[in-house]
């Protein structure tokens, strides 16, 4: 393992921010670690790389012991923080220069990375500018080339695309995936839970402090109540018909979603011919009919009950 958290309890005053949470990390993998605002995503980061003081526990990286005087394990550690974290009087070439030149001391080598860093994320064009000048989606790309520019063999990505335009997005995601292919460990916090199934191959969902599971996403999918879910929108439908909709076998829940209906089953057979039987049976006409297969998000909102937002 590359990482190995055990046990680790950080407390202020009469609050838990971490209750005996658990995390191991493979080389290699993009693990993602995902949970509501305030469930303690960013105190396990940043008792992790002893930027806080914790309670209880024990951390390991690369197989030792983390400690905040661990100085030849941080080198090997590339942090992307959730705020934007640059120097505004320097360019954007300086700043590079700068957080780079913290971890590697030959300017020959150096020199080699930043250029490379650039290249990486795409600021050729604007490395003599200062970040104010810069768009979100550009300052972005900056705050990742600081973290990265001394190629850590781990790295922690806490919400790196949060506020950026789409064309950001997958910029930005297109190169963490680059990252991994290049040999780096990621640890990868979002609160968009389609980046996390496309990115990460293995998942923690945390709450309260707490691990709730941790798995593929197609062990996290299989641990859930919804096996299927079918999308359909009626023409006309009274409420009684509505109501009646709850006696189909296997249904579990219906949401109202606009127009539409999602209706949930916990069995995944013979579930759209059932509704198809239903809606013959009540004379109603259908718009729209179509199944889904359970997301990231189903088994997000089933285990902590709460909509991840930003």
């Amino acid at each position: 393992m590359i990482v190995k958290v055990n046990n680790l309890v950080k407390r202020y005053k009469e609050l838990i921010a971490l209750d005996h949470f658990n995390m191991e990390v493979k080389e290699g993998e993009i693990l993602g670690l995902l949970g509501p605002n305030g469930c303690g995503k960013t105190t396990a980061i940043n008792c992790i790389l002893s930027l806080l003081n914790f309670d209880k526990g024990e951390i390991e990286i690369f197989g030792e012991k983390m400690t905040p005087n661990s100085y030849n394990i941080k080198r090997d550690i590339g942090l992307v923080p959730q705020e934007v974290s640059v120097l505004h009087n320097l360019t954007v070439k300086e700043n590079i220069d700068y957080f780079c030149g913290l971890y590697i001391e030959d300017k020959n080598l150096r020199k080699q990375y930043v250029e490379e860093a650039i290249e990486f994320v795409g600021l050729k064009d604007y490395i003599k500018f200062y970040p104010k000048k810069l768009s979100g989606g550009l300052k972005r790309r900056l705050n990742i080339a600081c973290g990265i520019a001394h190629k850590p063999r781990l790295i922690f990505l806490d919400e790196p695309t949060v506020a950026v335009d789409a064309q950001s997005r997958n910029f930005i995601l297109d190169g963490i995936k680059k990252l991994n292919q290049e040999g780096s460990t990621i640890i990868y916090t979002t609160h968009y839970l389609e980046e996390a199934e496309m990115l990460c191959k293995r998942i923690i969902i945390m709450d309260n402090g707490k691990n709730l599971v941790s798995g593929t996403n197609e062990e996290l999918k299989a641990m859930i109540t919804t096996t299927e879910k079918i999308v359909v929108g009626f023409s006309e439908i009274d409420n009684n018909k509505v109501k009646k909709l709850e006696d189909i076998p296997q249904v579990i829940d219906i949401e109202k979603r606009q127009d539409d209906y999602i209706i949930k089953f916990e069995n995944g057979l013979n579930n759209l011919s059932n509704l198809l039987d239903f809606i013959k049976e009540n004379n109603l006409t259908y718009t729209k009919l179509y199944s889904q297969l359970p997301t990231l998000n189903d088994v997000f909102l089933e285990l902590t009950g709460k909509e991840l937002r930003d």
